[in-house]
């Protein structure tokens, strides 16, 4: 019998616990359970006594000279003290291994557990400490290259615009935001003064559910995915933008980013430029992650991806805006 082409599988965890038990020499039995199925598959891996998390790549997303590269930035910053989800190899000293999926070889990585909480809502003091722990981490990587996307005003919007007229073909009043939100941040980032902004690796994701919080304040920071060459006041950007966004009370969200940049400009300067220029980063990958949804469509996005969820995914971005003074 001949079986039907697969866009996406699941992976079995019982396989995968077995696999990974032989692959990492355990030597004891252990237990998988999927903790999310997103833009790649995440899986918990639990020994007697150690937890471990295993990312399953989506077939085709990245690269194994991607992935590569993504280890190769986790190690750097693991070994000069920045608490991070980093690989662990296997028995054969490998980082990556490729599993037969029905639908292609799929990249698998196992990581360190990053304990603690997932806080949609910071308080001033891990406002602080996320603060510094960005700050710490773009000392080591202002100035330094990856083998990974740029990324620019082309790459974050004017890509993820053309994805969605490729989606929402129907005219609309967030289409035309959307192209309005094109022109102004491809002006903003071109007319900017390159010299006195950072360019650097960034995370370009650095949002609460990609960090935990242990002890009220130490944070480990992972899902590096998306990290690629930037400026890097786009970490803080997002960061603050989805600060604002989960914080109801505007008044505590500005002591909050003070807060923030307290502890950032302990470690390090901010601009002034960088600084005006942290709205418009909110606006960029806010919208680039638009892209992301439209590409993903048949697999990840299929459920919530609709005119409905548009209206609100830009309504969102221009509260922002319009909260720092800037009409799109």
């Amino acid at each position: 019998m001949n079986h039907a082409p697969v866009i996406s599988s699941i992976l079995s965890p019982d396989y995968l616990a077995a696999f990974f038990v032989l692959q990492y020499s355990f030597g004891e039995n252990a237990t998988c359970k999927i903790l999310k199925t997103g833009i790649n598959h995440t899986y918990l891996l639990s020994t007697s006594t150690a937890k471990f998390v295993l990312r399953v790549y989506y077939h085709g997303w990245r690269t194994e000279s991607e992935i590569t590269e993504e280890l190769t930035l986790l190690n750097f910053l693991t070994e000069h003290g920045i608490s991070v989800a980093y690989p662990i190899r296997d028995r054969e000293g490998k980082y990556i291994n490729q599993l037969k999926a029905p639908e292609g070889d799929r990249f698998a990585v196992l990581f360190s557990y990053a304990d603690g909480e997932t806080i949609r809502v910071p308080s001033e003091e891990v406002s602080y400490q996320l603060g510094t722990a960005m700050a710490k981490m773009h000392q080591l990587t202002v100035n330094k290259p990856i083998h990974r996307k740029a990324y620019n005003a082309a790459s974050l919007v004017s890509w993820a615009l053309q994805e969605a007229r490729n989606h929402f073909d129907a005219p609309s009043e967030e289409m035309q935001y959307f192209e309005r939100a094109d022109a102004k941040v491809l002006a903003v980032f071109e007319q900017a003064d390159a010299a006195a902004l950072r360019y650097g690796i960034v995370h370009l994701d650095l949002w609460y559910e990609n960090m935990k919080i242990r002890n009220g304040t130490d944070i480990t920071i992972f899902d590096f995915d998306n990290c690629g060459n930037g400026w890097l006041f786009l970490d803080m950007a997002y960061s603050l933008m989805t600060l604002y966004r989960n914080e109801s009370n505007k008044e505590n969200f500005e002591s909050k980013r003070e807060s923030f940049y307290k502890g950032y400009e302990l470690v390090t300067p901010i601009s002034a430029e960088e600084k005006r220029l942290i709205p418009y980063g909110g606006l960029a990958i806010w919208l680039h992650y638009t892209g992301i949804h439209v590409q993903r469509f048949n697999d990840f996005s299929n459920q919530f991806l609709s005119p409905e969820f548009l209206k609100y995914w830009m309504q969102t971005v221009n509260q922002w805006m319009k909260y720092n003074g800037i009409e799109v």
